[in-house]
């Protein structure tokens, strides 16, 4: 049988390339609205982060976000980020 090939991302915030299913997707939909995907299927241009809340402080301090999606994202969407990352997992 053949090997499946296994998806990888990289991390906006540690940098570093790993299987998609274990990292979250956050979206940026036409709107310009930017929030998680835990499904990984909603429509809008995509970054992945790794499920800590520290990768997340690293893309914020590396501006990893703001290079994803090619424009700039508040404080207050990193703060409502790292809340919705704390209830969901």
């Amino acid at each position: 049988m053949k090997q499946r090939k296994i998806p990888l991302r990289k991390c906006v915030g540690c940098q570093e390339m790993k299987n998609k299913r274990e990292l979250i997707r956050v979206v940026r939909n036409q709107e310009g609205e930017i929030f998680l995907d835990f499904t990984g299927k909603k429509p809008g241009r995509g970054a992945y982060i790794c499920p800590s809340s520290n990768c997340l402080d690293q893309a914020q301090k590396n501006r990893g976000l703001e290079r994803s999606f090619k424009t700039s994202v508040s404080p207050e969407i990193y703060h409502a980020l790292k809340e919705e990352l704390q209830n969901d997992h």
